[in-house]
């Protein structure tokens, strides 16, 4: 597992875009609005 802070730095090194949610690794689960807007924006190129 890369703890989150090393994920955060890879992430702005490659300008990659992210979502940030205090979740578990379910966030799908608990958080599927969220996850679907980002795919979709991911999708228009947001």
């Amino acid at each position: 597992m890369i703890p989150p802070d090393i994920q955060h730095t890879f992430a702005e090194q490659m300008n990659a875009t992210t979502l940030s949610l205090n979740a578990s690794h379910a966030s799908y689960v608990s958080h599927p609005t969220e996850i679907a807007d980002f795919i979709l924006n991911a999708t228009k190129g947001k």
